[in-house]
């Protein structure tokens, strides 16, 4: 397990040392920072200690304690802060959740910059190595960028094999890499004190302050050892870390500030120097690929992301193909696919250096790492029995952290930061309206479906008018309160109804997946035990395929009125087409951008695994 967490988790962080420091040196930087000795020291040890509070504390022993069934991440805050809502006021429920929506957009912002800048990095060692190669650095990028998003549709179950050593590689050859650095100026090792951290920060703030922006780029990933902890547990998420990742980076940082602390004036690509001449192709080579599989993970993480979301309310029904038979959250959403394939190339053609990127990289990070520990404390208050005080003091601490970045990567707007605010707020405002638009669709839909009990009992009380015919039908509806349209219509149209009739609602729990000890179906005679009429609740964890026609067999024929034929039954979808109208239910563009939306949708018979030739679609028209 701490194999395969190294080879998914680590690698976006794990990477981070390839740019950090050269960003925060960049003369081209508009706040640079001036290389002195005092300086050097400064930096490296704020770069430790900002690792240390806001990964090793804030994440990996206190975040990754707090999950939903094993769940980590901002979606799995959202999920528990609604289980506790009964704690707190209405208002202040929406506000955390709205807050957790945007951290959740943020990360669609990380998740375009990511592998940008992340295979931008490494390939521009090629300079390092041949500075005539500079010119093949944007296509071999491309390249590579363009081939790693072509084989998302064939799943990453036999790459992901050889992932774990790649990164173990990784991490050994910069820790070894760091120490040969560390041999040529021992006195960097000073840098460990927080008094150099404190002293620079103090002491030079105007310098200090500007560089967190650049310093940030060392905690990127952060979020990742969260999100993925539901894969390989919290175990070995922390050994991973603590054991490899953690020494292995810190070694690596050291070593470039005993490098630039060695030669002033040499800033370009201090991690593709600390190689000797002869090694340093090969460790381009290396880098490339610990960079891929870093971009893989965010990638992954962004398809979690959109399924969760959805599953949740927040976007449209994706087609979402699972790519393993073996592990549930390898998945693969192809319109995210080519959404991000072409944000990133645009991203490595409009920036064009990593160093450019590293000026957006930051804002995204320190979003996301300030909403998840506010978030988390908040849980964190309603669950454990933690004094309030303590709680309270130890999140104003971290949050100040986190807000301190936050402020210095605000410097950066007019250079970059504003990319992933905009990519957050856009994604932002396309789930909330997606949310907004749902309820009012709902409740619309609701009002023109009736009562199903009603409609149940006008059918018994009049059964001249209906026809009965042999075999099963499974009508799909959002609830159990209200008839379906296309169950309404094949009555008052077609006058027909089959002997045994399943009105089915997929309900998607605030968990990952339903225990095995557990019912997945809840069966409701609808006041009537000998109709044939009966409602069927199907429960879904969020992370989980809502394949329905196993969790339909598992019924049994005492519950359901007489035996069913589940293999042979017609399945009814109601489709609906959206209209914009004139009721004031939202502003005039979100009704039109929730409608343009709504055309993303995923087919509800694929979404849902229903047979092709024994699905029939029955339409209606709902004005928003």
């Amino acid at each position: 397990m701490v194999v395969g967490a190294l080879g998914v988790v680590f690698g976006d962080i794990g990477t981070s040392p390839i740019y950090t420091l050269q960003t925060v040196f960049d003369p081209d930087d508009p706040h640079p920072v001036p290389v002195s000795t005092e300086n050097v020291y400064g930096v490296v040890s704020l770069i430790f200690w900002s690792v240390t509070i806001i990964v090793t504390v804030s994440y990996v022993l206190l975040a990754t304690r707090v999950d939903n069934d094993g769940e980590g991440g901002i979606m799995a805050l959202i999920t528990l802060l609604r289980r506790s809502a009964a704690q707190r006021g209405r208002r202040t429920t929406m506000a955390l959740a709205v807050l957790g929506i945007f951290g959740a957009a943020l990360f669609f912002g990380d998740s375009m910059i990511t592998p940008a800048i992340s295979v931008l990095s490494a390939v521009e060692g090629l300079k390092v190595v041949e500075p005539s190669l500079g010119d093949f650095v944007i296509p071999v990028t491309a390249v590579i960028i363009l081939m790693l998003f072509l084989v998302q549709k064939h799943g990453t179950a036999a790459v992901g094999r050889i992932f774990g050593p790649i990164m173990i590689t990784w991490f050994t050859t910069i820790g070894v890499l760091g120490i040969g650095g560390i041999a040529r100026h021992p006195g960097i090792l000073r840098a460990l004190s927080p008094t150099y951290a404190l002293g620079f920060l103090i002491g030079h703030f105007g310098i200090a302050f500007f560089a967190l922006a650049a310093i940030v780029l060392a905690v990127t990933g952060a979020e990742a050892l969260y999100a993925d902890m539901g894969h390989f547990g919290r175990r070995a998420i922390v050994r991973g870390w603590l054991f490899l990742t953690l020494p292995a980076c810190v070694l690596s940082y050291l070593g470039q500030g005993a490098l630039i602390l060695d030669d002033h004036a040499n800033l370009s690509g201090p991690f593709f120097l600390l190689a000797p001449e002869w090694a340093r192709l090969p460790l381009v080579l290396l880098a490339t690929a610990a960079t891929v599989i870093a971009s893989q993970a965010v990638i992954t993480g962004a398809y979690s992301v959109t399924s969760q979301a959805a599953q949740l309310g927040y976007l449209p029904r994706l087609r979402i193909a699972h790519t393993s038979d073996s592990s549930i959250g390898q998945i693969y959403v192809p319109w995210i696919n080519w959404l991000l394939l072409f944000s990133v190339l645009t991203l490595v053609f409009a920036f064009r250096s990593s160093a450019a990127l590293a000026y957006a990289y930051g804002m995204a990070a320190t979003g996301t790492i300030s909403i998840t520990t506010l978030l988390f404390f908040r849980v964190a208050r309603d669950t454990w029995r933690t004094p309030s005080w303590l709680l309270a003091a130890g999140a104003a601490a971290l949050l100040l952290v986190d807000l301190l970045f936050v402020g210095a990567n605000l410097t950066k707007l007019v250079h970059g930061a504003w990319l992933p605010l905009l990519i957050a707020l856009t994604a932002f405002t396309i789930m909330t309206t997606w949310q907004r638009g749902r309820s009012v669709i709902t409740a619309e839909r609701s009002r023109q479906e009736g009562s199903l009990r009603d409609f149940v009992a006008g059918l018994r009380d009049h059964p001249d008018r209906t026809a009965l015919v042999p075999g099963t039908s499974v009508f799909l509806n959002r609830g159990s309160e209200s008839a379906p349209l296309a169950l309404r219509a094949n009555v008052e149209h077609n006058h027909v109804r089959h002997e045994h009739v399943l009105i089915c609602a997929i309900k998607v729990e605030t968990v990952p997946r339903i225990p095995s000890d557990e019912s997945r179906t809840v069966v409701d005679g609808l006041g009537f035990a000998d109709d044939g009429i009966i409602h069927v609740t199907v429960r879904f964890g969020y992370a989980e395929t809502p394949d329905l026609l196993p969790a339909l067999r598992t019924l049994d024929d005492e519950s359901t009125e007489g035996r069913l034929q589940i293999d042979q039954a017609s399945f009814f979808l109601s489709k609906i087409e959206l209209r914009r109208g004139d009721a004031p239910t939202m502003a005039t563009w979100r009704k039109r951008l929730f409608i343009a939306t709504s055309y993303l949708t995923a087919d509800a018979a694929e979404h849902f695994r229903l047979p092709r030739d024994r699905t029939v679609i029955m339409g209606s028209h709902i004005e928003v």
